[in-house]
């Protein structure tokens, strides 16, 4: 992948040790491939956002910190890569892990078709509340189904990324080649 164009939008490892807040974890934010943009810290990092994403309510940042640290993957990687589950798409994920938790559990046929959620944005403190009791009428099929979707994602984005960057990376060493022959 284009390293200047991930740098552009991800701030340097001393901008963020810098900061009050992230100085209070003292040297665990200190490992270099928290920062650095190399293939397997980055395919690592989307294959966590992409999990964390998947982790009910305002706790994906966090589940995608607990797991960047001490896996020593690309952190601000790993943050930004929960921010594809927003109002907009969270429904529609939840309804797929859903169909994905009964394919996997069975029997889905006994239970009723699901409506899926309305979000009424007049009233967001009350639709968070039915959005909460939606998903826990969902049951064990959500459940079972957001930890597969969760791993099934970050399977497919760790392979988009390795492959990706290798593609990248070839294409970049012929151009490179052929411009040398040219010379």
């Amino acid at each position: 992948m284009p390293r200047k164009f991930i740098r552009k939008y991800v701030p340097s490892a001393t901008e963020v040790r810098r900061n009050r807040l992230v100085a209070m974890f003292g040297t665990l934010l200190h490992h270099p491939n928290l920062w650095h943009l190399n293939r397997d810290s980055v395919a690592g990092a989307v294959a966590i956002g992409l999990f964390s994403g998947l982790v009910p309510g305002p706790l994906q940042m966090l589940t995608a910190l607990v797991l960047a640290v001490p896996l020593h993957r690309n952190l601000p990687v790993a943050l930004l890569m929960t921010l594809y589950t927003n109002p907009f798409t969270i429904v529609p994920l939840y309804l797929l892990a859903y169909g994905y938790g009964s394919l996997l559990l069975g029997g889905g046929e006994d239970r009723a078709h699901i409506v899926p959620f309305e979000m009424d944005w007049g009233n967001l403190f009350d639709s968070m509340g039915r959005l909460f009791d939606w998903t826990v009428a969902l049951g064990a099929p959500l459940a079972v189904g957001l930890v597969a979707l969760g791993l099934t994602l970050a399977a497919l984005g760790y392979l988009a990324v390795q492959f990706g960057w290798r593609a990248y990376v070839m294409l970049a060493w012929r151009a490179r080649a052929k411009k040398r022959r040219r010379r």
